[in-house]
């Protein structure tokens, strides 16, 4: 696999009609700088926006991938984007003056042959490889779909369909090196459907560009001579069509045995590529479609944005540690006496966090609370449980150095047993709802595995320059300073 990042050398186009929504468009492939990633263009659009190709944009999986930012929305991205990845292509601008890429013969080698026209320019920056260092599972079993990414230093995908229909059967596929068998084993792979499907796809609004030419029909059942006539009208096809006896409308021959199952790989290549990184795993499909693609790419993606924010503060790796404490101090303002985390051990980005406090003799609450008999006092508790809850705020938010998190509610607060010198308090904080600016999370505080604290707290991300106008009065029970920043 390729080490520097690379785009195409001068822009390509062509030009066709869209499986699903049957517009005529016309595609442009352009060279992009260093980090740009894939983005589409809407030209026929006002102020022709942009959607990146992120998963976070995602707004439709009914029998392709559609992704969208407002009006500009881009049909059925999958072939274009496993082209790209087939050729390890990292940055590049793609117009459109419609709303859905030209389908071709329903493959993706159509975009292949473009790009190799185009020819590639390395360029200086390094690929921002994501390398998957343990096994990352996605399970659906109402639909009997599993997919697992395993460790690997290279890109492989095994995938196996089973629609437990006779037409088909079961097929199995799998890709072991990008270089070599992308081009000429998995890019002519062209998109299929079966028999009985055309109708109700057609009733849905969609395969209005589909025709023979573009799809292969399995038959999966037999029809009468209406049933045929009414089909042909609605793929559009002026020709006779017959049943056949290969398992495929008008008999038209497979460029692989296998075909439908190397296709379904193609369009998990496209789908996974909406994590927004290239990535090096042994992914192990079985059943999989648009849906479970899709839902699998959103777990590697928010992998990856964890593992490159924990990189960002975290300069050190350390055995059994996210943050260390000069991490911590890069993430929020606080300092001594009131910086009361020492590390996190446990991060999930959105989800959970877990931080450890060492509780010693020499904190100077202790010669206050009680003389004699030291005891933390519980609102430091609370205060040491919120900082873990300004860490697990750090989600990649844009310009995160401008944010500030208010608190603006501490509810349920309880505390079980004292904290004394020679403690060590694990905190457990879980994000139990996030809507825009606001987030609420759970908190538990335990020495030795047991409870001693805990707490429900909400609070308020704001930009720094409306810190003035914040309620700073709303935060129950806290003893904190206003806020803490978010870097």
């Amino acid at each position: 696999m390729l080490v520097q990042q690379r785009t195409i050398k001068q822009p390509v186009t062509m030009s066709g009609v869209g499986l699903h929504t049957g517009s005529i468009c016309s595609m442009t492939f352009r060279p992009a700088p260093e980090n740009f990633g894939i983005r589409f263009k809407r030209i026929d659009l006002g102020g022709s926006p942009e959607v990146p190709a992120l998963v976070d944009h995602v707004v439709d999986i009914a029998r392709g991938t559609t992704i969208a930012i407002g009006e500009a929305r881009v049909h059925t991205v999958e072939h274009v984007l496993a082209a790209l990845v087939g050729m390890q292509v990292d940055n590049c601008l793609i117009e459109l003056d419609a709303n859905e890429p030209p389908i071709g013969d329903g493959s993706a080698k159509p975009y292949v042959d473009l790009l190799l026209k185009a020819g590639f320019e390395r360029q200086d920056a390094p690929k921002d490889y994501l390398i998957i260092d343990q096994p990352v599972e996605y399970r659906n079993e109402e639909k009997g779909v599993d997919i697992v990414a395993l460790p690997t230093d290279d890109y492989r995908i095994t995938v196996m369909v089973d629609y437990h229909n006779p037409a088909l059967g079961s097929q199995h596929s799998g890709l072991f090196n990008l270089e070599k068998e992308f081009v000429t084993d998995f890019a002519p792979c062209r998109t299929f459907c079966f028999l009985h499907e055309v109708e109700m796809l057609h009733s849905q609004g969609l395969i209005k560009g589909g025709n023979l030419d573009n799809a292969i029909v399995i038959v999966d059942r037999e029809l009468g001579d209406g049933e045929i006539k009414r089909i042909s009208e609605k793929l559009g096809i002026k020709d006779s069509v017959i049943l056949g006896t290969s398992g495929v409308l008008n008999n038209r021959p497979l460029h692989f045995k296998n075909e439908p199952a190397r296709h379904k790989l193609l369009d998990m290549m496209g789908d996974l590529a909406l994590i927004g990184v290239p990535f090096k795993a042994q992914i192990l499909a079985a059943r999989p479609g648009h849906a479970s693609n899709i839902e699998f790419a959103k777990i590697i993606r928010k992998l990856y944005q964890q593992k490159k924010l924990v990189k960002k503060f975290q300069y050190e790796r350390k055995e059994g540690v996210v943050f260390d404490i000069n991490a911590i101090k890069k993430i929020l303002p606080h300092r001594y006496p009131f910086l009361l985390i020492d590390k996190i051990v446990d991060f999930t980005i959105d989800e959970r966090i877990v931080g450890v406090k060492n509780v010693t003799v020499n904190e100077p609450f202790f010669e206050g609370h009680f003389p004699g008999q030291p005891v933390m006092p519980g609102v430091l508790v609370i205060e040491a449980m919120a900082q873990c809850g300004g860490i697990l705020l750090l989600n990649g938010v844009e310009n995160p150095g401008d944010k500030l998190v208010f608190f603006m509610a501490i509810n349920n607060a309880k505390f079980r047993k004292p904290v004394t010198p020679g403690d060590q308090l694990v905190f457990e904080l879980t994000m139990t709802s996030r809507k825009s600016r606001i987030c609420q999370m759970a908190g538990r505080a335990y020495v030795d595995g047991n409870l001693v604290a805990e707490a429900d707290m909400m609070a308020s991300i704001v930009d720094r320059q409306e810190k003035g106008n914040s309620n700073n009065g709303s935060k129950e029970g806290s003893t904190s300073p206003a806020g803490r920043r978010v870097n």
